[in-house]
């Protein structure tokens, strides 16, 4: 069974196994069932990451399941699913390692990956990672074991050109067979996509049917580089706004890895937001909205999801 099933599934059976747990903690502590999750019954759950700022920019981590309000298509839905803990995470890494990329850039990326990996995943969470030129290649498949990627990222030596969409496509049908509910995938280039066969609208079809988020690091130095060959940081954006995640564009390669950082740092103060639609799969895109009452908060989530017909 595809991830895709195995998430909207999740809510049901976990309602079943906790509720009484759960009434027991709301009977107890208020809080505490604030702080862990919180399900009710269903069948078919849609799920989500949220990370919340305020007016200035700050992320905000410390809301309430009934400061959030979701939207499908312009109409409210019941929220059943909440919680401000850290959930496990599936990452994915979709590295560039064509040949703008030789030298000094991937060793830095080498650096702010080994330190992101090492440093910011958490046991449980788990790992794969694609590299691509002018073709895209799946380097590690699922690990535990950040640590281990080291030597093959090692391994890898910058050559050919640059196929950034071949590379995505690649690397979101892998999050169907991921482990754990929350996905997120980091992409770092240095150039414009100019070898896939692939176009943007294709992977924004297949992010329509995946819940990752995307972060984009896009790496710019336009001194060094011909105006035809330079990162294209709006059509990152086209893809990485889709999901809820973010484009930053770094000047050269040593700035990778406090960009890594505040990514690491956003996907360790996420929501993780459920609610069970009021309409059955039909095939149809849906958007998505989430508000946090009282209007002050920003949130980011992904626009929307297919209603696969398969996923009853």
């Amino acid at each position: 069974m595809s991830m895709r099933v195995r998430v909207r599934m999740f809510g049901a059976a976990v309602a079943l196994l906790l509720a009484p747990t759960l009434v027991a903690r709301a009977q107890t502590s208020p809080q505490a069932s604030e702080d862990a999750a919180v399900f009710r019954g269903g069948v078919e759950l849609v799920q989500m990451s949220a990370t919340v700022f305020d007016r200035d920019g700050r992320l905000i981590g410390d809301l309430a399941a009934a400061d959030f309000e979701i939207f499908e298509d312009g109409e409210p839905q019941e929220l059943a699913h909440f919680t401000r803990e850290r959930v496990p995470l599936s990452l994915g890494v979709v590295l560039d390692v064509s040949q703008s990329m030789f030298g000094q850039r991937i060793d830095d990326a080498r650096l702010a990956l080994d330190q992101f990996l090492a440093d910011r995943l958490r046991p449980d969470d788990e790992v794969f990672v694609v590299v691509f030129n002018h073709k895209p290649l799946v380097e590690v498949e699922w690990t535990v074991g950040p640590r281990q990627l080291r030597n093959r990222l090692d391994t890898v030596r910058p050559y050919g050109g640059t196929s950034i969409y071949d590379a995505m496509m690649e690397a979101l049908p892998l999050f169907d067979e991921r482990s754990n509910q929350r996905a997120a995938v980091v992409l770092i280039s240095d150039g414009s996509d100019t070898g896939s066969r692939a176009e943007l609208r294709d992977v924004q079809h297949e992010l329509r049917r995946s819940d990752a988020f995307v972060y984009a690091i896009a790496i710019d130095a336009p001194k060094t580089r011909p105006i035809n060959d330079r990162v294209n940081p709006l059509a990152l954006s086209e893809i990485t706004d889709e999901s809820g995640g973010y484009t930053e564009v770094v000047h050269d390669s040593p700035e990778l890895s406090p960009a890594t950082e505040r990514i690491a740092y956003e996907l360790n103060h996420q929501y993780t937001l459920g609610y069970v639609p009021e309409r059955p799969p039909d095939g149809s895109y849906r958007s998505i909205r989430v508000r946090v009452a009282g209007g002050e908060y920003q949130v980011r989530t992904r626009r929307g999801y297919v209603a696969e017909r398969s996923a009853r």
